[in-house]
């Protein structure tokens, strides 16, 4: 699913350093959807670092050519990676469109913002998998728009078996820049954690629903 571990590590080193990633396993966060988590991500802190977004944007870009060519439309998921996935057209030269978590309700009522043409070749840019539902709803939002999704690129993964079992049953081919499992080494190998802390980390992606109830 990553790219490469020398990315992988890098990534995760840059995430850490500017707390794009942070590790709190003593004083959990609790997210929207009610889990304990000793961790919290936000990529969007990496477009206030300037060579900091360069290296996703440029890694990222480099990936889709590597792994698809050329796409024809970059597709940006709303609203995380509407950023990102601009730089990274911008980078490729190519047009970019954003997909909404569902339609609007007023205006034209689109779900998909921008001009994307019937039969296009399409890569999709999100910045953090999770379960990976609502990054495949807007795969589902392009394939009913009859273009041709060739995979989708992330910034970041916490390599849930659920996200993994929901990528292959939609048949999709997802690569990311980093993941859980090489930010852990990473963030004890640059001491933000301790070994102890390492492995409670480890014990929460295990049960991540149950975890620290």
């Amino acid at each position: 699913m990553i790219l490469n571990k020398d990315t992988a590590n890098a990534t995760a080193k840059l995430l850490l350093q500017i707390k794009a990633i942070k590790l709190e396993p003593k004083e959990p966060f609790t997210w929207a959807s009610g889990w304990k988590s000793p961790i919290y991500c936000d990529n969007r802190i990496t477009l206030s670092y300037p060579p900091i977004r360069n290296f996703l944007k440029e890694n990222m870009a480099k990936a889709i050519v590597d792994k698809y060519g050329k796409p024809d439309v970059i597709a940006g998921v709303a609203t995380g990676a509407i950023a990102i996935g601009v730089l990274v057209a911008q980078e490729l030269g190519v047009p970019f469109v954003y997909v909404r978590p569902e339609a609007k309700k007023h205006g034209r009522q689109n779900q998909i913002e921008g001009f994307l043409e019937t039969g296009s070749n399409v890569v999709v840019v999100e910045d953090l998998i999770s379960t990976g539902m609502s990054s495949l709803l807007a795969v589902d939002a392009l394939n009913a728009a009859n273009v041709n999704v060739k995979g989708m690129i992330a910034i970041f993964t916490y390599g849930f078996d659920v996200a993994l079992e929901n990528f292959k049953k939609a048949n999709v081919d997802l690569t990311t820049l980093s993941d859980y499992d090489n930010m852990l080494n990473q963030a004890h190998k640059d001491s933000y954690i301790s070994k102890k802390e390492l492995d409670t980390l480890s014990e929460w992606r295990e049960s991540p629903s149950t975890w620290n109830q």
